[in-house]
């Protein structure tokens, strides 16, 4: 038996009113989650332990079988990890955006999907400037890490949740707020003046006006996977994120060229990547996508449609690779994030498993309402998300 979960980041919305009171799901094309859910069975899944704020942090640990509450330091730990960065005991370390904040509001909380050799060489200037107990690195686009030395933590906001606000009440408190608002204010003024933003502004692109720091935390320790369910495991993602919980877990992190995190990412060749590392050996590939959720923080809804639709095309792909073989496959987001808040919600998600020994239910296709009303499995908690995949 072959296992895979393909997972649409951030995949679940609200129903909109320019579609019809639909979903994006709902009014997506998606024959193939469709013949996977209609073929296989439905529940809703609560992804988001009480009390965490539902991040795809808190979410894929969720989905992955690891209650927060018992190995969840913050973000920032997980993609240093996933970085190859050697966190001492004493380190904190933060996820760092690079962000646009114009006239003290949350203008961009990506500076306009700034590049990776962009944000390279924003943190090799701003490095330059920190003071000794800080260190910059620059990861893929935006998506960057500070790590604090003898770091004492603070409670941090994520940009994404306040875009279009004013930023004056979400910055750090209490630990590490002095030596974060330094950071910060340092790189006001050594980006103000870089060549990088010179050149994105000349070329109308937005510039990154400084570095937001958030979910810190000291390095964690999860569970081996393999001793956990008893299967070889690999994670297919573009980000630093899922691919640091991956390593932590013990699971192999398979890189996939053309696989961006953002809206132009390779769907096929994830799905290519994942069909071969199945049939090399792996018992078990976890497939996360990016895209949807992106979609839902810039508030376009007819991205999230086209991101939804192509991931629903490789996952065609997918079924057609294991055509007469013994294939378990599941597909799920880990948390909604809705058109209309463009930030992400804890509600449960929906999700269909397809495959032998599964009983189908009456769902004939995938989405929130139908999964909701007539999925089997009826609402699980994450915990038991892959005992149940797996049927251990």
């Amino acid at each position: 038996m072959k296992y895979i979960v393909v997972l649409g980041d951030g995949m679940a919305d609200w129903k909109c009113d320019e579609i019809d009171g639909k979903t994006p799901l709902e009014f997506a094309n998606t024959p193939n989650m469709d013949r996977i859910a209609e073929r296989g069975r439905c529940g809703m899944l609560k992804t988001v332990s009480q009390g965490f704020d539902p991040g795809s942090d808190v979410a894929n640990l969720g989905v992955l079988g690891y209650r927060a509450e018992e190995c969840y330091t913050g973000r920032g730990p997980l993609e240093a990890v996933s970085m190859g960065i050697d966190l001492k005991p004493a380190d904190l370390a933060y996820r760092c955006n690079l962000v646009n904040v114009t006239d003290g509001v949350m203008n961009d909380f990506s500076a306009g999907h700034i590049s990776s050799a962009e944000g390279a060489l924003l943190f090799k200037e701003l490095n330059e400037k920190l003071p000794a107990r800080a260190r910059g690195y620059p990861g893929v686009s935006y998506r960057n890490l500070l790590v604090i030395g003898d770091g004492k933590g603070a409670t941090t906001k994520p940009p994404h949740d306040i875009t279009g606000e004013k930023i004056a009440e979400y910055v750090p408190k209490g630990g590490d707020e002095d030596i974060l608002a330094e950071c910060v204010a340092i790189s006001r003024e050594v980006f103000k003046d870089s060549p990088v933003n010179k050149k994105r502004i000349a070329e109308g692109k937005t510039p990154a006006t400084q570095i937001w720091p958030w979910s810190g935390g000291k390095k964690p320790v999860l569970e081996n996977f393999r001793e956990k369910y008893g299967v070889t495991a690999g994670m297919i993602s573009a980000v630093d994120l899922l691919n640091g919980i991956a390593v932590c877990a013990g699971m192999k992190t398979i890189k996939v060229p053309g696989a961006t995190g953002y809206l132009d990412t390779d769907y096929k060749a994830k799905a290519d990547y994942a069909v071969k590392a199945l049939k090399d050996g792996l018992d078990f590939v976890y497939m996360h996508v990016e895209a949807p959720d992106e979609a839902g923080h810039l508030g376009s809804l007819k991205e999230k449609v086209l991101a939804i639709e192509r991931l629903d095309g490789v996952i065609g792909e997918i079924l057609d690779a294991f055509e007469g073989e013994d294939l378990k496959i599941a597909v799920l987001p880990d948390h909604p994030t809705p058109i209309a808040l463009k930030t992400h919600t804890a509600d449960p998600i929906p999700f269909a498993i397809m495959g032998p020994g599964i009983e189908p239910d009456n769902c004939q296709v995938y989405s929130e309402a139908e999964a909701a009303a007539y999925g089997g499995y009826g609402q699980l908690n994450a915990k038991d998300f892959l005992r149940t995949f797996f049927g251990n």
